[in-house]
């Protein structure tokens, strides 16, 4: 076997992981689960909620069913998803969420029970999990080599922690990105700009996406009988259509989409205060490095546009997980390729959506474009075998 990152006797860790949201906490508990010594850590509190869209898609529903945690998401009052509808302009197409590798239905769960359900899985596992915690530095060898990590504890203390390797799972902004100066090779050209909200006592009847000239909107069920509802403009139009009056734009441009959705907000009730996300342009970064990787937003990041964030996430953990355990550069090359080959697809369609310069007729086209994408990383992710544990490798 090549280099394994898993036998330096040096080291505190096999791995310290720099965030614990869902991308970080599902390495650790994968790493963990096969044996390796692992640090998690992050800088927020345990258990804090998140702005996301909720939504999973197949490839991610059957990663929680495989990692045995399904049920605890649905056991938490997720509702199941046996149905998701598009709607483009005044046409409705449901389409029914037939069973496939074993998985019968999709859900969104709360990022606030998601991303608890995986730490707790990742400590449970042995991680040893920390909240409070933030990066101040990475350590370096003599050769340029990743080492190990420099944190500073709540109460201001910097701790040094040696490892074989150093996981970035720190999001779009990632500070371990920015230290390695790890390039940009591939970036979107377009991005939409989302405001979000929840409300109680909508329809439950599975997802709802909603398009219209220059405008999209989701309604999307989940924990507490509440939906995540969004509206997205282009993003240079962010500023015109909510600065001043954040509600007023969001409730016109719910009306724009479809006065349905119009009217099923105004019969609901808004349970929290409205939220936007201004945009961003997707990417793909150049993600491992002597001693280092970057996995979820802070490698690869899309528009949410197309609700596929966390299953990208929990996908590229496992991806990364095996490349950490079979150990070596080119592993860790290889996990980029895979993640490349996988995402590259969804990477574009999405860059398209988010455009939002196309027609009715063409945003159809390009929804089968990402079915079909979405399907083959399902079809993938299916194929995955067991992780072994490490003395078995």
């Amino acid at each position: 076997m090549e280099g394994s990152f898993m036998q330096d006797s040096r080291s505190r860790y096999d791995a310290v992981i720099i965030g614990a949201r869902c991308a970080g906490a599902s390495t650790a508990m994968l790493l963990a689960r096969a044996g390796a010594r692992v640090l998690l850590f992050d800088r927020g509190r345990y258990g804090t909620d998140i702005v996301s869209t909720h939504a999973l898609m197949r490839a991610g529903v059957l990663q929680l069913e495989r990692w045995g945690l399904l049920s605890r998401i649905m056991a938490a009052g997720t509702p199941p998803v046996g149905r998701t509808t598009f709607h483009y302009g005044r046409e409705i197409i449901p389409i029914d969420i037939r069973p496939e590798h074993g998985i019968g239905h999709l859900c969104a769960p709360r990022r606030s029970l998601l991303d608890r359900v995986l730490v707790d899985a990742a400590t449970e596992a042995g991680a040893e999990v920390r909240h409070g915690v933030s990066l101040t530095d990475l350590q370096f060898g003599p050769d340029g080599r990743v080492t190990g990590a420099i944190l500073r504890e709540s109460n201001g203390e910097s701790v040094a922690v040696g490892s074989g390797i150093v996981i970035g799972a720190d999001g779009r902004q990632s500070m371990v990105a920015r230290r390695l100066d790890a390039p940009t090779y591939v970036e979107g050209a377009s991005a939409s700009a989302c405001v979000y909200g929840y409300y109680a006592n909508m329809p439950d009847d599975g997802y709802h996406w909603y398009f219209e000239n220059d405008t999209a909107a989701g309604a999307i069920p989940t924990n507490d009988d509440q939906h995540c509802v969004f509206v997205g403009v282009p993003r240079d139009r962010f500023a015109e259509t909510f600065r001043g009056n954040l509600e007023g734009g969001f409730l016109r441009m719910a009306a724009a989409n479809s006065p349905g959705l119009r009217a099923d907000i105004g019969k609901a009730r808004r349970v929290s205060r409205l939220r936007g996300f201004a945009g961003g342009a997707g990417y793909l970064r150049q993600s491992y490095g002597p001693g280092w990787a970057l996995v979820g937003d802070a490698g690869y990041f899309k528009d949410p546009i197309t609700a596929h964030g966390i299953t990208d996430a929990l996908r590229d953990a496992e991806l990364l997980s095996r490349a950490v355990l079979d150990g070596g550069a080119r592993s860790l090359a290889r996990y980029q390729d895979e993640r490349d080959a996988l995402s590259r697809p969804l990477l574009d369609v999405t860059d398209t959506i988010a455009s939002f310069d196309w027609t009715l007729d063409e945003v159809k086209d390009h929804h089968v474009r990402l079915s079909d994408a979405m399907k083959a990383e399902a079809n993938h992710v299916a194929g995955l075998s067991t992780l072994d544990a490490l003395g078995e490798r």
